[in-house]
């Protein structure tokens, strides 16, 4: 079995995206989205979801023009220097802080820039690990107690590039027949119903394939027993929410946010371990988390550890003023660690398929 393991892919993504939310600097988030690209570039195979990034880079323009949209409509951070001024309707005091139309200001908007790109940045993580990672890896090597929801986690996430899948093959074959006209009613015709029909054609392949593997079967499990399982997942659960609600946050001592994660993280272990017991599974081959996995997981780290230095020692540079109007530094610390985490690139070559190299 070739490739990282998903749930490395899918850790060094989310580290990248925590690295993304303790920093507003655009040459950092720039820098993240570089990285993320160059890796997907490498070591992406040649699979459905292998093209899930380009569509998320497509997803996270769009924030970013969707969030300056806001700033000039709804406003924001303001500035001296003022672009241009639009109509202004007056709000009443209720509504302090926003208002409808005004001056535009080139302070304002590169703060909503900022926010923009850095939503972007998040959008496009959580891509790179969609076209990195094979569901069907990923669904094997949950525990059986978490298969339900699973399931219709990898289904959800699996849905873009399968559909983008389907327009691809359904243009190529349109471009066969020599139909090229970009009428509304023509595409309606003849790429949307066709996209519709396959998605649920799969959908019903998909749900045939699991039934005849018997997903949804349970062993009997006493009524207490699984209440009690119930509530230590839920309780783990909520403590991992709030554990990482609080380290992310300011206003939490880190020690309480620490025990808070820790104690989380033992409730959903716990929870975990004994909700398995009672969905009957049997792995043919064990998908094992070997030392190569483990560079791609600590390449990850280093982002967001690089992040956290640079937070103590520089926070300026990690948040920067838009007023007065100045090209904000390049913090070293988090530079390098987020180039330490385009490793995998070197680490995880691309996979090769079947049929050998074209």
């Amino acid at each position: 079995m070739t490739g990282a393991h998903p749930v490395a892919w899918w850790s060094w993504a989310l580290l990248l995206a925590t690295a993304a939310s303790r920093t507003a600097n655009p040459w950092l988030l720039l820098l993240i989205i570089g990285v993320s690209g160059l890796v997907v570039t490498w070591c992406r195979g040649d699979e459905p979801w292998s093209g899930a990034y380009r569509v998320f880079l497509l997803i996270g323009a769009a924030a970013i023009a969707v969030r300056m949209v806001f700033y000039v409509i709804f406003g924001g951070a303001e500035g001296a220097t003022v672009l241009f001024r639009l109509p202004e309707v007056r709000l009443p005091d209720w509504a302090a802080g926003f208002r409808l139309g005004g001056a535009v200001t080139t302070e304002g908007a590169l703060a909503a820039a900022y926010d923009g790109l850095r939503l972007a940045t998040l959008l496009v993580c959580v891509g790179a690990a969609n076209a990195l990672a094979s569901p069907r890896r990923l669904l094997r090597s949950m525990p059986a107690a978490l298969y339900e929801v699973s399931v219709a986690v990898v289904v959800a996430l699996s849905v873009a590039p399968q559909l983008v899948s389907s327009v691809t093959r359904i243009r190529r074959a349109r471009a066969l027949r020599g139909n090229t006209r970009r009428n509304p009613a023509n595409l309606m015709r003849t790429v949307v119903v066709p996209v519709l029909h396959d998605a649920l054609d799969r959908s019903l392949a998909l749900a045939a394939a699991m039934a005849s593997r018997g997903y949804g079967r349970a062993a009997g499990i006493p009524a207490p027993a699984r209440r009690a399982t119930s509530a230590f997942l839920l309780t783990g659960l909520l403590g991992l929410c709030a554990g990482a609600y609080a380290l992310l946050g300011k206003a939490t001592p880190a020690p309480v946010a620490w025990g808070l994660l820790a104690i989380g993280a033992a409730a959903a272990v716990f929870g975990i371990a004994f909700a398995s017991k009672r969905v009957p599974h049997t792995r043919y081959r064990t998908d094992r988390f070997g030392p190569r996995d483990w560079a791609v997981l600590a390449a990850g780290s280093a982002a967001v550890a690089g992040t956290v230095v640079s937070g103590a020692v520089e926070a300026g540079a990690v948040w920067p003023a838009t007023s007065p109007l100045t090209a904000p530094p390049l913090p070293a610390a988090a530079a390098a660690g987020i180039l330490i985490a385009a490793a995998p690139a070197a680490l995880v070559p691309a996979r090769i398929p079947q049929g050998g190299p074209a």
